[in-house]
This record gives structure tokens, sequence and C-alpha cells, in this order.
């Protein structure tokens, strides 16, 4: 019998994006990550009007900036814009190289995007992605456990 692999631990929360902010971060940059906290914070808050207007300005300011992409597809997707929030997912994927919680985080937020859509096997592959990247992913365990628990036939 082969030995069994252990599962990688969880990746830590990346933290604050204003933590990436060093003496050495551009300008462009620095400003497009502060506006990138500021709307982050107005998703949180609800205010997805002013999270849109936040983050269209990041990606604006520097255009290289995942996280601005990343925020605008979780704004979209919280606005039921489910294939805006997949554009805006394919740009910050590009953009985020060899980042594996962030990664995990986008391929988490396609597979609620692709449920939204109904379009299962896609969201089954792309939350199975989330936890291959980053095991402690909850947004992507749950979504696979529940979309796995709903394609179990009922036992009446």
């Amino acid at each position: 019998m082969a030995p069994r692999k252990e599962a990688p631990a969880p990746l830590p929360d990346d933290g604050s994006l204003i933590a990436k902010i060093t003496p050495r971060t551009p300008p462009q940059r620095a400003a497009s990550l502060r506006l990138t906290e500021e709307g982050r914070k107005f998703i949180e808050s609800g205010d997805y009007a002013k999270a849109l207007g936040r983050l269209e300005k990041t990606i604006s300011i520097d255009s290289t900036n995942p996280y601005g992409y990343y925020y605008l597809a979780q704004t979209h997707f919280r606005l039921g814009r489910h294939q805006d929030s997949l554009n805006f997912l394919d740009v910050a994927e590009s953009l985020l190289g060899n980042e594996p919680f962030w990664l995990a985080e986008v391929f988490a937020l396609k597979g609620e995007n692709f449920r939204a859509l109904g379009s299962l096997e896609r969201a089954d592959s792309s939350y199975a992605e989330a936890l291959r990247l980053n095991s402690g992913n909850r947004v992507a365990a749950d979504g696979l456990n529940s979309l796995r628990g709903e394609n179990q036939p009922s036992s009446r």
C-alpha cells in the first residue's frame, strides 16, 4: 500500500493589502493598493456602488494590480453580474503568478460564479483547484460540499 500523502497545511490569510506597500513599492502601485483596500471595505459594508468606483480607479492607476481585478470580480459577483465577475477573475488569475493564497481565492470565486450560472461541473473543478492551492479555503470547501451534496440522489 502506498504511503498516504498528507494534505498541505492551509495557507495563512495574506492580510491587508496595505501591508504589501514597502518603501520600494512604486507610487502608482501604492496608491492603487490603498484604493483597493478602500474598495474591499466598501464591499464588506455592502456599498457596492462606492466599491465599484474605488476599484475601477485602482486599475486605471495601475492596470497590473491583480487585487483590484479580484475585488472588482467580487463586487460584480455580489451584484449578480456573474459573467463580468468571471472576466475580471481571468485577468486577476493571469496577473497573480505564483501567489497560491490569492489564486485559491480566484478559483473559489470562479466556483461561486459557475455555480450561480448553473455550470456545476466547472464549479466543482474550480472549487477543487482552489483547495489544491490552499486546503484552508472555506469558500471552496463549503461550495464543494454543498455541490456534491446537491448531486446526491435522494434516499426517499
